[in-house]
């Protein structure tokens, strides 16, 4: 009982004396403000007038790191549309297991891509997501709806047209943004973390995020994986990398292997699983010589778009292998910017943009 009472009075008493060093005004004390992040947020303007904050946490899923996005603002030039701008998010590629938000291959400097995307009058979102490292199937389509469901909510503090969301996405994100578009409403597995929006504000409605709506107006996906059930087949038929590796990106996603995988975890991983005629539109871009991830996946979705009735557009690239590489910088550099002017133009078209 004395020490006890002897360290309580010596913390007193260096809290007393260590006062003097504590910022002045003295720091306010606020259990619900501790939880909100304060570091000051890093702006920064690109020479288009597209202003960039980075590192934005939309989702803290308990037990694992904060999820953050880089959000690109039109520039001030171009008058904000009543309802706001719209939305695209944007989702990376790197097998479900590497990869980031600021990262695209061949592009060397991706956020002046995206920068460029936002100057035409889009919010832009490039988002981080769990990896597969991390987590296994489904907590990446997850946290991309989980994404959805914060920009939804936090629309019109960022100037966002909710009704006007978009995704893109390449390889790994490709796929998430397929399945994203598509399992709209549809019974995928429940989320099995719990989920809490971040950066809360006087402003936000007493409404939480799972309880908005995931859905998107519209989806780009380049080079994606489309069905677990053929890419092992397909892979095989181009003599592409071996499926029957254990650690292949897909096994590592799903968390089982090859035959062992259990044939309904397959199918809920599968975008070709929930197609249906009220799908929104989509463009697919593949190259003819992708054998990374088999370009027949793409030619698979397609066909099963078209015959749902989904208004789609596919376009193959010929000569083109994954992340459209060619066999010449030339053939690299034309194809990617080819297969850029078809996003940008699809992007304006579904989302009614005549900027």
């Amino acid at each position: 009982m004395i020490c006890v009472l002897r360290i309580s009075v010596l913390a007193l008493c260096v809290s007393a004396s260590a006062w003097g060093q504590l910022p002045s005004p003295p720091p306010e004390v606020s259990v619900d403000g501790a939880k909100v992040d304060h570091f000051p947020a890093h702006d920064v303007i690109f020479p288009n007038g597209v202003k960039s904050t980075f590192g934005v946490v939309y989702s803290e899923p308990i037990g694992y790191r904060s999820l953050t996005l880089d959000l690109y603002h039109p520039p001030s030039s171009l008058s904000r549309p009543a309802a706001g701008f719209p939305l695209v998010i944007y989702i990376h590629g790197g097998g479900w297991r590497a990869g980031n938000a600021r990262r695209s291959v061949p592009f060397v400097d991706f956020p002046g891509v995206l920068a460029s995307l936002s100057s035409r009058g889009y919010v832009v979102a490039s988002i981080e997501y769990r990896l597969s490292g991390e987590a296994k199937f489904p907590a990446q389509v997850e946290d991309v709806k989980a994404s959805v469901r914060w920009l939804r909510l936090h629309a019109s503090t960022y100037d966002i047209d909710s009704s006007r969301f978009m995704t893109w996405g390449v390889s790994a994100g490709g796929y998430l943004s397929g399945l994203a578009a598509v399992s709209c409403n549809k019974p995928v597995p429940d989320p099995s973390q719990l989920e809490r929006s971040s950066i809360p504000d006087a402003k936000t409605p007493p409404i939480t995020p799972l309880k908005l709506s995931d859905c998107v107006q519209g989806a780009v996906s380049w080079y994606g994986v489309f069905d677990f059930a053929t890419i092992g087949a397909q892979a095989q038929q181009d003599k592409a990398m071996s499926r029957e590796d254990p650690q292949a990106p897909e096994w590592q996603l799903l968390g089982c292997f090859g035959n062992k995988c259990d044939p309904g975890r397959i199918a809920a991983a599968s975008p070709v699983t929930y197609v249906d005629s009220n799908d929104p539109p989509m463009l697919l871009i593949v190259g003819s010589e992708d054998t990374l991830v088999p370009y027949q996946q793409t030619l698979e979705m397609a066909e099963r778009l078209k015959a749902a009735g989904t208004q789609s557009e596919l376009i193959v690239l010929p000569g083109m292998s994954h992340s459209f590489i060619g066999k010449t910088s030339v053939q690299t550099r034309d194809a990617n910017l080819k297969a850029l002017d078809a996003t940008f133009r699809f992007i304006d078209k579904t989302m009614k943009n005549k900027r």
